[in-house]
């Protein structure tokens, strides 16, 4: 918890109002009483108030100071659909289907208040898939300017400290992108580079490994050239930053491997920020982290996005959700 207090305090420095659709969910109700009770956000509940407040009762929480709003009754309702139906009209949306998700779908309720800047940003995923919960951002939020992969991370904070910043690293993709290409793969690492230094540590320099299972042209494949063309890519991109690859996983961050394996390397023995190659390897990775080596796994957090919106795991905690909510009032005060 040591990472996510420091960015509660973060946020306290500029309070932001984050909306969670999900107030159907006993988690997201503990989380917004401790997020309320640690003073570091504002927040908005979507649903039904009585049914929101008789659920908190039941369950002993105290939303005192929740703003709870109702889709289906909020003054601001019209003013959505019609800015929705404008937005997605040339995609084939019907004023009938914008009035639809708008009423009836509280993600899409939640998108279109931070979208009309009604919202700082946006939490869910607690009780729907990642699909549900991004869909409407990808629509309506759309990646920020100059960016054309949107992907997403997870902040592993590990019990071992020697690894990433005092026990933190940013693993990425891990939740959007199934099978990115080349110039995907060099853009969710310049992305990275960025959430690194917005969310762990603004004064360290950000070391990016691209992974692969082979190091230095260890090994041959269209797999290996894929991630040593990524890694050209972004290295000409962005010179300014510490980037370099292919890597096995134990060459990015054991000093040890490094030496043997990648001895002329920056970036080898000391990455903070693993990039890999798919999916697989990427949802793979990070839940091996956080089950056997018992790590906590904040995300997946949304970068490249012109507004923050982030998903949870449907099998987080009360305290998870706290955590990304700090995460996501970070990202919207460097969104100034």
């Amino acid at each position: 918890m040591e990472f996510i207090d420091k960015l509660i305090n973060q946020a306290k420095n500029d309070i932001k109002t984050i909306v969670l659709p999900e107030a159907e969910d006993v988690r997201i109700l503990k989380a917004t009483e401790e997020i309320l009770k640690k003073g570091f956000a504002k927040i908005i509940l979507l649903g039904d108030e009585d049914e929101i407040k008789s659920l908190a009762k039941d369950n002993n929480i105290d939303l005192a100071n929740a703003i709870i709003i109702n889709p289906k009754k909020s003054e601001k309702t019209e003013e959505y659909i019609q800015e929705l139906f404008k937005l997605r009209e040339k995609k084939g949306m019907t004023i009938e289907t914008a009035r639809t998700l708008v009423t009836e779908n509280s993600r899409y309720y939640a998108t279109m208040m931070v979208k009309m800047d009604d919202a700082d940003g946006l939490v869910s995923g607690a009780c729907h898939s990642t699909l549900d919960t991004l869909r409407p951002v990808l629509q309506i939020i759309k990646g920020a300017p100059g960016i054309n992969t949107v992907s997403a991370f997870f902040i592993m904070c590990l019990k071992d400290k020697e690894f990433g910043d005092d026990g933190v690293m940013i693993f990425s993709d891990c939740g959007m992108n199934a099978n990115p290409n080349a110039e995907e793969l060099a853009e969710i690492a310049e992305c990275s580079a960025k959430s690194f230094n917005e969310l762990v540590n603004e004064s360290e320099e950000a070391k990016i490994a691209m992974l692969s299972y082979s190091t230095k042209g260890s090994a041959h494949s269209e797999l290996v050239d894929k991630v040593q063309n990524a890694t050209k890519i972004a290295q000409e991109k962005r010179p300014d930053l510490l980037i370099d690859g292919e890597m096995q996983l134990d060459a990015a961050i054991i000093p040890e491997v490094a030496k043997s394996k990648a001895p002329d390397s920056e970036v080898a023995g000391k990455a903070n920020v693993l990039i890999f190659p798919d999916l697989n390897a990427g949802n793979i990775g990070y839940k091996l982290v956080q089950r056997f080596g018992h790590a906590v796994a904040y995300g997946p957090i949304c970068q490249g996005v012109d507004k923050p919106a982030n998903d949870l795991s449907r099998g987080c905690s009360a305290e998870d959700v706290v955590g990304v909510v700090a995460i996501t009032c970070i990202q919207a005060q460097n969104k100034k």
